[in-house]
């Protein structure tokens, strides 16, 4: 099995990725993914949309699996096999951002227990971190931002909508003023920066 990063947006496929896929007769990816990667899909290879992540595991060796943003990102990189890595949102987030990955840490809020993922911010950010928080469009900002508040901890925070898309956004404001979110495709970039 092969894991495919397609990056986060349009024109964010690797070299690598794209020469990998070239060989591909069978792949299998969200529609999102399956978009990403359509010019470089060859003509003749069977595509398939995933319906069920839970048979993943079960897919033949010979399988490639198209993942979004980098597959070790939240990704689809736990089936294991070859792993090739795409742009990920967060290499974006903070090219845009102009910040260093040094900082970094990862929170994973997208799916999750938005309450821990939340006090897991508010601890990183206690330690000087700057998060990256992987949301998804049930996700409160406001009560994010009001956490960080109380825990009297001022930093910037940062919307980062449709990373890498001709329609991207970011927004910023404060834990007092927090940005808010216009679609289902955004993460935040969290931090005195």
């Amino acid at each position: 099995m092969k894991i495919i990063g397609v990056g986060c947006g349009p024109c964010m496929m690797t070299e690598e990725a794209i020469g990998a896929l070239s060989c591909a007769r069978l792949i299998y990816g969200s529609r999102r993914a399956i978009d990403l990667a359509a010019a470089h899909i060859p003509q003749g290879c069977m595509v398939r949309e995933i319906t069920d992540y839970r048979a993943l595991h079960s897919l033949p060796d010979d399988v490639f699996v198209l993942s979004t943003g980098d597959p070790m990102l939240a990704g689809l990189g736990y089936l294991g096999g070859e792993i090739i890595p795409g742009i990920s949102s967060m290499q974006v987030a903070f090219a845009r951002l102009g910040l260093s990955l040094a900082r970094a840490v990862v929170v994973n809020a997208h799916g999750k227990d938005h309450g821990a993922a939340m006090n897991e911010a508010v601890f990183e950010l206690r330690r000087g971190k700057i998060i990256f928080c992987i949301a998804d469009p049930l996700f409160d900002i406001t009560e994010l931002s009001s956490r960080i508040d109380v825990a009297g901890i001022f930093v910037r925070i940062a919307v980062c909508e449709r990373l890498g898309y001709p329609d991207e956004r970011i927004t910023t404001g404060t834990p007092a003023a927090p940005p808010v979110a216009g679609g289902e495709l955004f993460a935040l970039v969290i931090g005195d920066f």
